[in-house]
């Protein structure tokens, strides 16, 4: 039988692990491994874990001497997985999820809590299919996060597996650069669908009543754009045409203070053109925007983990509600 204590055994000893003596590596020092790599902070896993800094240290260094790799890389942003801590963090993941699967099915514990969080642009699918996922496989205990955030902070949160997948668009503007920094975070994108550019207006806005709009149309009114933070390159704008001018520029933080504008100010933002009455209300309205361009939209995930089941799902989700 496999003690707790123990996932690693002298006899089944891979070539990888020459070096290796004793039975030392435990499922403990996996989860330390896995707090680490979600909070990117040994100060913020010491306090998760109830352990003290130096012990979680101590263990990690341990278990990279014993693997013969490093797994982190202390860093002015936290610790950070090396390429050999991204493949091993897999590995990790996987074997704490089979262990805990043993331990509902053998010794009768109850299923814990499920964990799932979602870093996205400001997109009202994404939203529903988060919606959707919960109500589908939440269950009696759950703690999901939905963070719309700036693009540079979702690449970051998938990077450090704080979210497991990312939302995302991809243009002929920002490509060169989006796929540059998705590689270097060891990053894929992975298409949804196309969308070309719509402008959101409120219902009574003057544009509303255009069935098309031009830049020209927009030139009177305000626009709106979300705060891209300390990385607030034309590059890792949320919306297209960033470098177009505009002689009113309003800057927002959040969905329900650039709808409130919308309405208020008749303002406009430049997006994907879809929306959710359901979730969004009535008051705002898309219209298409006369522009030669396009935005693929898609997801992100970690080369170096595989997505779990809850993952897989809210993709599925994904595809069936954007497929049209």
């Amino acid at each position: 039988m496999i003690q707790k204590e123990s996932i690693i055994d002298n006899s089944c000893r891979s070539s990888t692990f020459n070096d290796y003596k004793g039975d030392i590596m435990t499922l403990k020092q996996l989860q330390y491994v896995i707090t680490v790599a979600e909070t990117g902070s040994i100060t913020e896993a010491s306090r998760i874990l109830f352990l003290s800094q130096p012990s979680l240290t101590a263990s990690i260094s341990e278990l990279e001497k014993e693997l013969g790799i490093t797994i982190f890389l202390r860093s002015k942003r936290g610790m950070e997985l090396t390429p050999d801590g991204d493949e091993f963090l897999g590995y990790a993941r996987q074997v704490i999820e089979q262990a805990n699967l043993i331990e509902e099915r053998y010794n009768g514990k109850a299923p814990g809590k499920v964990h799932f969080c979602v870093s996205s642009q400001h997109y009202s699918f994404a939203v529903e299919a988060f919606v959707e996922l919960l109500r589908t496989c939440g269950g009696d205990k759950y703690e999901f996060h939905m963070r719309e955030t700036q693009t540079y902070e979702i690449i970051e949160d998938v990077a450090k597996l704080s979210s497991e997948i990312g939302i995302l668009y991809i243009n002929k503007f920002n490509e060169t650069v989006l796929k540059k920094t998705l590689k270097s975070h060891n990053l894929a994108f992975h298409h949804l669908f196309t969308a070309k550019p719509h402008v959101f207006v409120g219902k009574d806005s003057p544009l509303a009543a255009l069935k098309e709009i031009t830049l020209e149309d927009l030139a009177p009114y305000p626009r709106l754009s979300y705060e891209q933070g300390s990385h607030n390159s034309f590059y890792f704008s949320e919306e297209i045409l960033s470098t177009a001018d505009s002689d009113k520029e309003l800057v927002v933080c959040d969905r329900a203070t650039l709808f409130n504008m919308l309405i208020g100010l008749n303002g406009y933002t430049i997006c994907s053109g879809v929306i959710n009455e359901d979730l969004n209300g009535p008051k705002i309205v898309a219209r298409p925007l006369a522009v030669d361009d396009y935005m693929d939209i898609g997801y992100i995930l970690h080369q170096g983990t595989p997505p779990s089941a809850l993952c897989a799902t809210y993709i599925e989700i994904l595809k069936k509600l954007t497929e049209n």
